[in-house]
């Protein structure tokens, strides 16, 4: 298996730096594969049950999954691993790509036992068949049920040692702020094994969850896909407002698949609000924006693509891009970012973004 790897990757690259990609989304076969590494009673009802979260609700005019990464022996994309390295990297000159997978909307799953046994499932299995063979390319994020904290520090502290898990993952939809003090077992667990958190939309709107949007729930893909950076914003503020990045000084947060033209506003606006109205949260000791600079990432996919390429650029350097941006190709779904996408960059923000700010983060550098 090794040289079959080995002869997927590409001979020679263009570019000085590595690529690596942060979103990657794996997944199984059909629901059977992940049976034998479930628990009892789960292993016995999980086919049965058909396992699903609650259904998105939204179905997208083009589909969810890129149309050419469907495996020819059958399945659904991101589930042959041979095929997504040909695709990741020799056509899209990847190096190293993070497995963000795709189970974590289970957070919003009614029964949390429940929930908790197939996380734990996805995880085992995305090691034995993922990274254990392929693990010159790929590494791994800890899925974790947000809705159960003292169960995913369990989780976090069961596989938090590992060199091949880099982060922990939860979905960005959450049955209540990320703020708030429930959460702080997770982010105790993350803490202690020095690992980033990070958020990525799943199930908005569904199981337990509160409607995708402020004003209830939309009726079309279009509202729902535009709005789902609205969840981000309200987590971001949540983080900040609550003190999260002083009682934790040491965590990460990414914000995966959620935009950043967004950020700019955010922060001004987060910023004149501290200073009007700090005796509401007195333990917040900066300006928010310094919290974001220091503690949070954000991936490039979806990125926007304004009329004219400069205005992008402003946005960029309004943020500090070069220090908190990370490339992610959300392959395989359908608004998949090849790397052309930000080549047209300036060539100072593109070693940064693609290479440097993914390995401190991941602690890649020896790799």
């Amino acid at each position: 298996m090794a040289t079959a790897i080995g002869a997927s990757q590409p001979a020679a690259k263009a570019s000085s730096y590595r690529i690596i990609d942060s979103d990657v989304h794996q997944t199984f076969r059909n629901w059977s594969d992940l049976q034998p590494y479930l628990r009892e009673p789960w292993r016995s009802r999980v086919v049965e049950a058909g396992s699903h979260v609650g259904g998105l609700g939204y179905l997208s005019p083009a589909g969810h999954r890129r149309k050419d990464a469907y495996p020819e022996q059958g399945g659904p994309p991101g589930s042959d691993p041979e095929l997504l390295i040909r695709q990741l990297f020799r056509d899209n000159k990847v190096d190293i790509a993070i497995l963000t997978g795709e189970i974590y909307g289970w957070n919003v799953h009614p029964h949390q036992d429940y929930a908790n046994a197939v996380m734990a499932a996805w995880n085992d299995w995305t090691i034995d068949h993922w990274l254990a063979p392929y693990l010159q390319q790929l590494r791994g994020a800890i899925a974790v049920n947000s809705n159960d904290p003292p169960a995913a520090a369990a989780e976090i502290d069961r596989l938090g040692s590992r060199d091949d898990m880099v982060m922990v993952i939860m979905g960005a939809t959450s049955t209540a702020p990320y703020g708030q003090k429930r959460y702080y077992p997770i982010y105790e667990a993350a803490v202690r094994h020095d690992l980033p958190i990070g958020i990525h939309p799943a199930s908005a709107g569904t199981g337990i969850a509160h409607p995708v949007t402020a004003v209830g729930y939309p009726r079309t893909f279009f509202e729902y896909h535009t709005g789902l950076s609205t969840i981000f914003q309200s987590q971001l503020i949540s983080l900040i407002a609550e003190g999260i990045f002083e009682r934790f000084p040491t965590l990460k947060w990414i914000f995966i698949e959620g935009g950043v033209s967004w950020l700019p506003a955010l922060m001004w606006r987060m910023d004149k609000n501290y200073k009007a109205l700090r005796a509401d949260t007195p333990w917040v000791r900066r300006l928010p924006s310094e919290y974001i600079h220091d503690h949070c990432y954000f991936t490039t996919q979806p990125i926007e693509e304004p009329p004219q390429s400069q205005w992008l650029h402003q946005i960029f350097e309004m943020i500090d891009a070069s220090n908190i941006l990370l490339y992610a190709s959300d392959y395989p779904h359908w608004d998949f970012d090849a790397i052309r996408v930000l080549n047209r960059l300036p060539a100072d923000y593109r070693r940064k973004i693609f290479q440097e700010n993914a390995e401190k983060l991941f602690k890649l550098n020896g790799d």
